[in-house]
């Protein structure tokens, strides 16, 4: 026991690293053995023996077929009327036994098919047939093929023809000349890398001519009424009908959601790893011109046994009581029993046996062992095995003693504990010399045997010994308490108001007992303060025993709070706090909202940010638009916001322009950070305000006037729809001719007439518009048409 408490070549019980699996062994295989393996970690190592279908292999006799290779059984020349069955494996150690799942040898073989003649087949042309395949005795499934007439004409799955995994039978939707002749069931084995066909008697199909009728599908192959199924696999649904023309098949899931998991061909519907939710009623419809017929049935799903909860290697005390508790998933829902070396386990004296539950009552040294728990339904067994160790040794405090020094403060606490290695725990007595304690005000010892002495003062020093006692034995540990002076903060922090980016000391100063080290430690909100990671704020002051001043530099809003000095020794410590103000410019207002949008005004609203401990005086609005990227302070109304505003009206905006706000807010500490942007806005359109710069012109070919101009920035142009108009006539005239430029990127405008004179002077004026009017027209220039 001590050696396994040590943890050095500690003994266990067999646990299984592998364990036989479900064999196929086909017969006439050239292979001459089967191998099922097992083997078990285990310390000492493990021995094993074997049973077949309950009963133990002798493996001992020299004529025997059976040996045992390490923990493997090997069978020679394996026989499927001998050998045949279900196989488990039984490992034991000094520890204890357990066995292994339970492993079935099944044989793989496929006879020949029946030696009798087949009857012929006579029908009418059109109609439908079916030729039962009745395959030979076999293990496992087979796969189907039809030949016609002779090998390798194998008949094709083509809708008007389909053959039947379940079954092997081959069904013709609506018989055709073409299907006259000899049909035979080719049946065939896979059995790993074996492969074995055979093919039945030839049946005789021949046809009576009539004209052709039609007539309703009629289905004539059909899954079972109730389809099981374990979850995982793959579920397979046949329907095909009879009928002319050739039905076509459809699908439908009664109850509940079609799975995308559904593969469809016609006459199979295929569903992969099915689900609990792939249970219900499913309908196959086969439908021609003439009618249609249905069929339902349901696919049931159902699941092997998977642990929820299993046990675990357990040591416990001799004397006391144990729970141990196996839960297992599966439908049908699994019954659960135990084993305990192997064998079954039933309720009797101490221990009670209950589905999923075993219960120990005052453990003893002969219920130790291995356990297993065994969960089983049809569909398969699981097996949760742990080791139960039940300890009785005599207490010692070899790897636990108690504390050799013990220093305590004056009047304050002191915990000695006492744990020393037991089983069962021990009993506990403590002494301060030859005087034994009990419990009173300022002496308490827990149950678990833990020594608390309260307001110790210097008469409380000497030597104090727990003894400890169970039935196995004795032992006892010493310590001695040495009282020292308390520690005691004599210069506290005081609390402070300091600005963002000022500096700090907060005092703290201690006294204490001169034979211990003196530590201090700072907390803010009580938080351990890391110097190494305070990017500089924070230092300590001085290097002095009894000094534990915290100097903070370039204080942020972020360094405000609790601050919490503690001088500490090994016996006791003393703490001492102080508030910390930073004031600082405001923090950014929120929710900036938009409202009343007009040409060149919005409404502006937002919530109080934080003040930093100085009132906010007043606030600002910046914008941005899309065409720049700069915020610029924008005119309000009121001109200067108050504090206590939460509203203002923005002014001397542009029209028709995309718009981004923000606010921001000062005390006499400064201007905070800005909100959040508002979202875009676009102001209302508007007639423009601005009348085209740049008016000029000239050049050209003889008689043509070219007047030019500087395109008008989209700040200006105030609306959609934006364009030019011109007025011009010659020098000395009264008549204004006018002309619309319907582009906001034009620049020139020409105007031909075969009357303009060389180098004539014009008078020329512009004016923009958009969809909302007209804006103020320009100076007049002097433009000269075109020279010779």
């Amino acid at each position: 026991v001590w050696c396994r408490a040590q943890g050095s070549a500690r003994s266990y019980g067999p646990v299984f690293e592998e364990q036989p699996a479900h064999t196929l062994f086909p017969e006439g295989s050239a292979e001459e053995k089967v191998t099922l393996s097992c083997r078990a970690r285990a310390s000492p190592p493990a021995t094993y023996r074997w049973k077949m279908n309950g009963t133990e292999i002798d493996v001992e006799q020299p004529d025997s077929r059976y040996r045992l290779v390490a923990g493997d059984l090997v069978i020679s020349n394996p026989v499927r009327a001998k050998d045949a069955g279900s196989y488990q494996c039984v490992a034991t150690n000094p520890r204890g036994t357990v066995v292994s799942r339970e492993a079935s040898l099944r044989f793989g073989f496929l006879q020949e098919f029946s030696a009798e003649e087949r009857d012929p087949v006579k029908i009418t042309e059109g109609w439908g047939v079916m030729f039962a395949c009745s395959p030979p005795p076999h293990y496992p499934g087979l796969s189907y093929r039809w030949l016609l007439n002779e090998f390798p004409n194998f008949i094709p799955a083509d809708g008007r023809r389909f053959i039947s995994q379940a079954t092997g039978n081959l069904y013709i939707a609506k018989t055709e000349a073409s299907d006259l002749g000899n049909y035979s069931c080719f049946a065939t084995s896979h059995i790993d890398f074996i492969t074995k066909s055979v093919f039945s008697k030839f049946s005789r199909l021949s046809l009576a001519a009539e004209e052709a009728r039609q007539h309703a599908p009629s289905i004539k192959a059909r899954f079972p009424a109730d389809t099981y199924a374990l979850t995982g696999q793959m579920v397979t649904l046949e329907c095909f009908a009879f009928g002319n023309p050739v039905p076509r098949i459809r699908w439908r899931k009664l109850d509940g959601s079609q799975a995308s998991k559904w593969i469809s061909t016609e006459p199979l519907l295929q569903i992969q790893e099915v689900d609990f939710d792939d249970e219900g009623t499913y309908e196959c419809e086969a439908e021609n011109i003439k009618g249609k017929d249905t069929y339902q049935g349901r696919v049931i799903i159902q699941a092997q046994p998977e642990w929820l909860d299993m046990i675990e290697d357990t040591e416990a005390d001799i004397g006391s009581d144990l729970r141990w508790r196996c839960a297992a998933s599966g439908k049908p829902r699994p019954t659960v029993r135990w084993l305990r070396n192997g064998q079954p386990l039933a309720s009797q004296n101490r221990i009670e046996v209950s589905g999923g539950e075993l219960r120990f009552s005052k453990l003893v040294l002969e219920d130790s062992g291995m356990y297993q728990c065994v969960a089983e339904n049809k569909h398969g067994t699981v097996y949760a095995s742990a080791e139960l160790a039940v300890q009785a040794f005599a207490p010692d405090f070899r790897l636990n003693p108690v504390k050799r020094l013990i220093p305590a403060a004056r009047s304050g606490k002191v915990i000695i504990p006492c744990q020393p290695r037991a089983a069962p725990r021990a009993t506990v007595l403590w002494t301060k010399g030859t005087e034994l304690l009990t419990n009173s005000s300022r002496v308490t010892i827990t149950s678990d045997g833990t020594l608390i002495l309260r307001n110790i003062s210097k008469s409380d020093e000497g030597k104090y010994t727990c003894f400890a006692h169970n039935f196995m034995g004795k032992a006892n540990s010493t310590g001695v308490l040495s009282v020292r002076d308390a520690t005691k903060i004599t210069l506290a922090p005081s609390s402070a108001d300091i600005n963002v980016g000022e500096n700090l000391t907060l005092q703290c100063h201690a006294s204490h007992d001169p034979t211990m080290d003196l530590t201090f430690t700072w907390s803010l909100d009580d938080f351990p303060i890391d110097f190494d990671k305070s990017e500089g704020h924070y230092r300590r002051a001085s290097a002095k025993e009894a000094v534990g001043d915290l100097s903070i530099f370039n204080a942020q809003l972020r360094h405000s709070g609790r601050y919490t000095c503690t001088a500490q020794t090994v016996v006791d410590s003393a703490s001492e706090s102080a508030a910390l103000t930073v004031r600082g410019p405001p923090g950014p207002p929120g929710g900036v909202v938009v409202g009343d949008i007009g040409d060149t005004t919005v409404q502006l609203s937002w919530s109080r940010g934080f003040d930093n401990h100085s009132p906010i005086a007043r606030y600002s609005v910046e914008a941005r638009t899309l065409l720049s990227s700069q915020w610029k302070q924008m005119r309000t109304n009121p001109v200067n916001i108050e504090g206590n505003a939460e509203t203002a009206q923005v002014v001397n905006l542009i029209p028709w322009m995309d718009y981004e706000f923000r606010v921001l807010a000062s005390n006499i500490l400064g201007v905070g950070e800005p909100s959040l942007p508002s979202s875009k806005v676009r102001t209302k359109e508007a007639a423009p305000t601005v009348a085209p710069s740049g008016l000029g012109g000239g050049g050209g070919a003889p008689h043509e006037l070219i007047i030019t101009w500087t395109p008008t920035l989209r700040d200006y142009q105030n609306g959609d729809g934006f364009g030019y108009l011109l007025s011009f006539r010659k020098q000395g005239s009264q008549e204004w001719l006018v002309a619309r430029v319907p582009h906001a990127e034009s620049l020139h405008y020409v105007y031909r007439n075969e009357s303009i004179g060389p180098y004539t002077p014009f008078e020329v004026k512009i004016r923009a518009y958009n969809r909302k009017g007209e804006g103020p027209e320009s100076l007049t220039a002097i433009v000269y048409s075109a020279e010779e």
